[in-house]
């Protein structure tokens, strides 16, 4: 007898697995094939040399949870036996009962033995397989029910409830992982103020699931450490990983006091927590877009441009808050009509007047996947206004320079070619004429400059108190002088108060005051110079009788290059510079000036300054 069993312990252990008549399969723990008997290769039609060190492909998709889930199982200890379905070489599928174990070489499991037998037919199924069958159409509703909620919040809640449904699981809860950290977002039946406790991703049990390259983990080790042990009782925790397209989105746990799980629990838990995955990321990407579609609006109705969205046919089908200020149209009065404006052609940009006087910058650009038009319009009214008022400036300042100037030149070089043929008296009167012009190009100068420094808020004043009506009279002596059409009053109280102020600054403000009176009262008539106090203040007024200033400008005639009666502006000349100085004076010494009509025609001009007695100390200010 000792002949008949001679042989290594190999040799006897290949022909033990040869003639064995149920398919063994030995997978080590990637589910790599080890071994793989000749029944194996009768029952599922592929050759040993096609499987080893491969995954054999015998198990269908739709079972691959449950396989997992019976892997898991086995590898804390004990034997899975279950029915099931296996997949065919040919094509075809079989109806198999597997017993299923842990492959352990010393004290380490390395592997797993499935030993496969055909289930014949009328062979009953047993109260197991209807079990489960039960269960999975019962996830296939539970599915059904999360995949139709798109808060995210509502999403993970009903998870968790339906996680202790499914698997009998005493307790559950879901964490979403971020960056590093996992986040506890929800929980089922167990302390409220668990939820939000985070935890670090590495050291987690969700981190040595990811390390595995499995999809579920039951662990019984160490839990005592552990969030989860608020649970009374816990002695296992069985994990799911929550993924879609081999992205993690957080993990499912499934926590245990009385049972024990077996892989029936496992693999529903498995399943749950890929459909988990795809529903909380579909939550998240509808939370994503709602929140964009809620940045889109606010920016839409934020927009200080006005912004249309036209449909195919050009018609609007959105108007922003900011094109109903723009075009005074609201968006009931343009809704399915064309905007009431010219569209540019693609890449241009078009300027358009509307007919309430406001310039508008039109640009377009269409949506190439909708064919609809977004259309952004903006005010450049005062750009617009700004530009002619340069090329106004330009224009009357070359005029105003070049009248004086040819004026000087043409007397300039007849004294020098006529000085011995000219009287005294010619000579005298072409160089009274030179000086002045000279004067009057001075004083351009001066208003030109000031002019850029109060356009930069460069003006420097100091801020003082003096006497004002000796200002007030300094200003008007020798006025009568000037013309005898014009008859100049100054009409002040005794004992005008000081008031505080540059009194450089405060001569300029009166000079061109006066200076406008002159002007524009070409027909002569009566110029009056008033003040008196008003609370705190001083109240210096400058009447004239002439053209008067129309009420729209009233305000206006203190921007830079504009003048009253635009009618009016080549006959009276000038750059439309002075009363701009004017007012930027006033203001910078804490006053201010305004424009009024005089009862009886005319115009009244408005000069406000604090007194002296309104602050303490002199102080220099910008």
């Amino acid at each position: 007898m000792g002949d008949e069993w001679a042989g290594s312990d190999d040799e006897i252990a290949r022909a033990v697995l040869a003639a064995s008549p149920n398919a063994l399969i030995a997978l080590d723990r990637d589910q790599s094939v080890l071994v793989w008997t000749p029944a194996a290769e009768r029952l599922f039609g592929w050759s040993a040399e096609e499987m080893l060190g491969r995954r054999a492909p015998i198990v269908p998709d739709e079972l691959t949870a449950e396989h997992n889930a019976v892997l898991e199982r086995v590898r804390t200890g004990g034997q899975v036996r279950l029915q099931t379905r296996r997949l065919r070489a040919d094509g075809g599928v079989i109806d198999v009962r597997v017993d299923t174990s842990a492959l352990v070489i010393g004290s380490s499991v390395v592997g797993y033995v499935c030993e496969h037998h055909p289930v014949e037919a009328g062979e009953e199924a047993g109260v197991p397989v209807a079990r489960r069958a039960q269960l999975v159409r019962r996830l296939t509703d539970v599915v059904a029910d999360i995949n139709a909620e798109l808060e995210l919040s509502a999403v993970l809640d009903r998870i968790a409830a339906s996680l202790t449904e499914l698997t009998g699981a005493d307790g559950g809860g879901f964490v979403l992982i971020e960056g590093e950290r996992l986040r506890l977002v929800s929980t089922h039946r167990l302390p409220e103020t668990l939820k939000g406790a985070t935890a670090d991703l590495r050291t987690s049990l969700v981190g040595k699931l990811l390390r595995t390259g499995r999809t579920v983990l039951l662990e019984s080790d160490g839990l005592g450490d552990l969030v989860w042990a608020e649970l009374s009782g816990l002695h296992t925790i069985a994990l799911g990983l929550a993924a879609v397209g081999g992205r993690p989105y957080g993990a499912l746990y499934a926590l245990f006091a009385d049972d024990r799980p077996g892989h029936l629990e496992l693999e529903l838990l498995e399943l749950l927590a890929g459909h988990a995955g795809i529903a909380v990321g579909n939550a998240m990407a509808y939370q994503e877009a709602v929140r964009q579609r809620a940045h889109e609006r606010a920016l839409f109705d934020a927009s200080a441009d006005g912004i249309a969205v036209l449909d195919r046919e050009g018609r609007v089908i959105r108007w922003n808050p900011a094109a109903t200020e723009l075009t005074a149209l609201p968006a009931e009065a343009v809704l399915d009509l064309p905007p009431p404006f010219a569209l540019p052609g693609p890449g241009e940009k078009l300027t358009f007047r509307l007919p309430n006087g406001r310039w508008l910058d039109v640009v377009g650009a269409q949506i190439e996947e909708t064919g609809e038009v977004v259309v952004d319009f903006r005010d450049v009214t005062q750009a617009k206004e700004l530009e002619e008022a340069k090329d106004l400036f330009l224009a009357t300042t070359s005029h105003e320079l070049r009248t004086p100037i040819t004026i000087v030149r043409g007397f300039a070089s007849t004294l020098d070619a006529r000085w011995d043929k000219l009287t005294d008296p010619e000579r005298r009167s072409a160089v009274h004429t030179i000086a002045e012009r000279a004067r009057s190009l001075g004083r351009l100068m001066d208003h030109l400059l000031l002019g850029s420094r109060a356009g930069a808020d460069e003006l420097k004043v100091r801020v003082e108190a003096f006497d004002l009506a000796e200002r007030i009279h300094a200003a008007t002596l020798g006025l009568p002088a000037l013309s005898d059409r014009h008859r100049v009053e100054v009409a002040l109280p005794e004992g005008l108060p000081p008031v505080l102020g540059d009194a450089l600054a405060t001569e300029i403000v009166l000079g061109q005051l006066l200076e406008n009176a002159f002007k524009y009262s070409p027909m002569g008539g009566l110029i009056r110079v008033e003040a008196w106090p008003e609370e705190d203040t001083v109240v210096v007024v400058v009447d004239d009788e002439g053209v008067g200033i129309a009420p729209p400008d009233r305000d206006r005639v203190f921007e830079r290059f504009v003048q009253a009666d635009s009618g009016d502006r080549r006959r009276f000349g000038g750059v439309g510079l002075g009363l701009y100085i004017v007012r930027s004076l006033a203001r910078a010494q804490g006053g201010d000036v305004s424009a009024h009509p005089r009862d009886g025609g005319g115009t009244r001009m408005r000069l406000v300054m604090g007194t002296a007695s309104t602050t303490g100390n002199d102080t220099p200010m910008r």
